[in-house]
């Protein structure tokens, strides 16, 4: 069976770090949270490191709804990572 691939898509510093707005990735099958995810991709090479040096502070959203670290990626179809909201 093939992969289908995500499309992950990055927002404010976390887009400037990684050097792209959104990318389309085949995720190994060991990556089955959006913990796992944010682990697979720091390894992915300096930007990524950069971007997610801190992955807990990180925000996620599957779909468009916002999620938990432990939610399980399995059928996303799109992955929004956002850097800490500030303000009040």
């Amino acid at each position: 069976m093939t992969e289908h691939p995500t499309k992950l898509v990055y927002f404010a510093w976390v887009r400037e770090r990684i050097g792209r707005p959104e990318e389309e990735l085949a995720l190994p099958a060991e990556v089955e949270t959006v913990r796992d995810l944010l682990l697979w991709l720091k390894g992915r090479g300096e930007e990524y490191e950069n971007a997610l040096q801190y992955p807990e502070v990180i925000r996620v959203a599957i779909n468009h709804e916002h999620v938990d670290h432990r939610e399980k990626i399995a059928g996303a179809r799109e992955i929004a990572l956002f850097p800490p909201m500030t303000g009040g």
